[in-house]
């Protein structure tokens, strides 16, 4: 048996014998690559980025022997490869035929003291056989602005973001009297980060020069997944409103606001007297807890999308709203893969709270808008006596139950057998590269439905197009 044994094992130890000193020198023999450029996505100078890798594969029956691995520069991008991160060392190495190397590669830039991003490249060499192939690296550096604090907390009298280069927010920033966003502002909050305002906001983007605000990953969890889709990647914006504070005023125009717990979340201590949101032509999207609430708060709102949150899209208690041309989609991780750290809790889309003892009567009409998900019914009304519920809710598509209230008329409700696709796009379909898009389908039922009175005040919709003939919700068909 011992006799059997050695000579297996000198037949294993031959067999490997043999194929070490089968290196081919072939000059034709090549080298393959699982990617010709490592792009990464946007850097942030003064900070690292996540890694990127990319596979060296030899597929031919041969080993080949690299004699040389080596970059032009070797300064902004590092490079590991199976484990040596050291680019000098990296020489003769032998890749038996059909097998494979890992090569990690991660890129750290300097400031580069300019406002726009700047392209910073390098390229990795490997040569077999006298001939040499190539991998491009690129990266493009953003300059910030960044705001970070010993105690974790940024406190400011008076603040304005500007638009001439992004803020990476690490910490909390509170903000106690005017709060300002400049056209084209853009912030970038770090999990857990949030934004406080306890005065007065104003948000005032334009169509060409959005103001944004969402989380500081800007890479991707998957190569078809950025984790901008990704709910929960900051911590959310708050409006509050003391009891003891003057009027204030807060006035939000093309402001997108995505990928928080929260979106946004206004609340006011007084009954009366309340403090006035006016949200215009802007979008809450994609937030793990809600993504607007209204709390003793008279609002607004025109031409908005508020979409995709695991609690109520949009929660209403205490004050007088108006809902004017938006749509409202509830489809949070709607999807075949799990992105989400939060599973969607079976809830509506909006949620009108005019039972609770601690805030102002609710007073809520929507005009010309959607309220739509995946749940059966997704407007949910608490109200103590429905009969006497006289708000205006006139003009919508809504995918909910009848409701039981005068003031619901010319109103087209969803019914179980409707096969007409209402939005464009419900379902993240993330290996074909498709995300949730709430434009109208050219079938839509909530096409041409809307209340041409209410249209003929907001002739545009959230994307300048003009409404003719009008839809509802904040996107007309084109």
């Amino acid at each position: 048996m011992m006799r059997r044994l050695a000579i297996l094992l000198a037949i294993a130890l031959a067999f490997i014998a043999c194929r070490e000193e089968q290196i081919s020198d072939d000059p034709q023999l090549q080298l393959t690559f699982s990617k010709d450029t490592v792009a990464f996505d946007t850097i942030f100078t003064g900070l690292g980025s996540s890694t990127l890798q990319f596979m060296v594969y030899n597929p031919n029956p041969n080993a080949l022997k690299i004699s040389r691995i080596w970059q032009d520069k070797a300064e902004e991008f590092q490079v590991n490869i199976d484990g040596e991160t050291d680019i000098n060392l990296m020489k003769d190495w032998e890749l038996y035929g059909g097998d494979s190397l890992f090569v990690f590669v991660k890129v750290r830039i300097d400031p580069t003291k300019q406002n726009a991003p700047v392209l910073v490249e390098d390229n990795i060499h490997f040569t077999v056989n006298g001939k040499t192939q190539t991998v491009h690296l690129e990266a493009y550096g953003q300059d910030i602005h960044l705001i970070r604090s010993r105690n974790h907390t940024f406190v400011a009298d008076e603040y304005t973001f500007t638009a001439e280069k992004p803020y990476l927010i690490y910490d909390t920033v509170a903000i106690q009297n005017q709060l300002t966003f400049n056209p084209g502002a853009r912030l970038y909050f770090h999990d857990k980060a949030v934004l406080i305002a306890y005065g007065s906001v104003s948000s005032e983007g334009t169509l060409d020069h959005p103001i944004t605000l969402q989380g500081d990953r800007i890479d991707r969890l998957f190569d078809s997944v950025p984790y901008s889709y990704v709910a929960g990647m900051w911590g959310g914006f708050y409006l509050f409103d003391t009891e003891d504070a003057p009027a204030k005023s807060y006035q939000f125009d093309h402001t997108e606001i995505l990928s928080a717990n929260v979106g946004l979340y206004c609340l006011s201590e007084k009954t009366s007297d309340m403090p006035h949101l006016q949200l215009l032509n802007s979008r809450i999207h994609n937030h793990a807890v809600y993504g607007l609430v209204l709390q003793n708060m008279d609002a607004e709102v025109i031409n908005c999308e508020l979409s995709n949150a695991a609690a109520y899209c949009v929660y209403l208690a205490g004050g007088t709203h108006r809902f004017i041309h938006s749509t409202i989609a509830s489809y949070f991780n709607s999807t075949n893969v799990r992105i989400q750290s939060t599973l969607r809790a079976d809830v509506a889309a909006v949620y009108i709270n005019n039972i609770s003892k601690r805030t102002a009567h609710t007073h809520t009409s929507f005009q010309n808008c959607i309220v739509s998900g995946v749940r059966r019914n997704n407007l949910l009304l608490a109200t103590p006596l429905p009969d006497y519920y006289t708000d205006t809710i006139r003009g919508n598509y809504l995918k909910a139950d009848s409701l039981k209230v005068h003031s619901a008329i010319n109103n087209i409700y969803w019914q179980q057998e409707d096969t007409l696709p209402l939005f464009r796009q419900t379902y993240y379909k993330y290996q074909e590269y498709i995300y949730y898009d709430f434009r109208l389908d050219s079938l839509s039922p909530a096409r041409g439905i809307g209340d041409s009175t209410v249209a003929a005040q907001y002739p545009y919709d959230r994307l300048g197009k003009r409404r003719t003939t009008p839809d509802a919700g904040c996107y007309q068909y084109e």
